[in-house]
């Protein structure tokens, strides 16, 4: 059962010149392949995204601009962390309830999915979660 120690913050590639930065993220800079793309943007003052956990499928957000928390929790623990680097990613493992708030102005948030969308993999709410994480 996966918890929040499964969780890891990941360095992705910089190449740097004075043109500007280039981030890639490709080969095993993370340990799935990607097979859903989606960003989050215009998120409102105040407004929270998330509020699910995954049964199977993986994710990797990466804060391509401003900054935003995820509060993750697996049942038992919880942890808070900023994702404010375009060249810092999160993993998130199966088994992992994630909250998105606090977005800045402008932030943009991508994720990277390793399996297309599938309602079937979802848990919306947390009771149910903590069922989930129990059985």
């Amino acid at each position: 059962m996966t918890s929040i120690s499964d969780i890891q913050l990941i360095e992705i590639p910089k190449i740097q010149d004075r043109r500007g930065n280039l981030s890639v993220v490709e080969g095993d800079t993370i340990p799935f392949v990607s097979k859903r793309v989606y960003y989050l943007y215009d998120v409102p003052s105040g407004s929270k995204r998330g509020g699910h956990a995954h049964k199977e499928q993986q994710e990797f957000l990466i804060p391509l601009s401003g900054s935003f928390d995820v509060i993750l929790k697996d049942g038992k623990n919880k942890q808070i962390i900023t994702l404010n680097k375009p060249n810092v990613g999160l993993l998130i493992v199966s088994g992992i309830w994630r909250e998105l708030q606090n977005f800045s102005s402008g932030s943009v948030c991508l994720v990277l999915s390793s399996a297309e969308f599938n309602e079937e993999d979802y848990i919306r709410e947390y009771k149910k979660f903590k069922l989930f994480k129990n059985r």
